[in-house]
């Protein structure tokens, strides 16, 4: 299930980090500290997550 976790991490994190940055970009933060801090809010929530997503596909399966 590890595995699992961490080939959905790979593409959750990008997502939440992308969407993040867009939404700090939309909210006319331009800067480089609040796209930094998007993109690390978006890569801890992506842990939780994954984490999440894999064991219910892997009791599932």
């Amino acid at each position: 299930m590890f595995r699992l976790a961490t080939t959905l991490f790979s593409l959750i994190s990008t997502t939440l980090m992308g969407s993040f940055i867009v939404v700090v970009l939309v909210m006319g933060y331009d800067t480089l500290l609040p796209i930094l801090i998007a993109a690390a809010v978006g890569f801890v929530v992506a842990l939780p997550i994954s984490w999440f997503v894999a064991k219910q596909i892997y009791e599932n399966a």
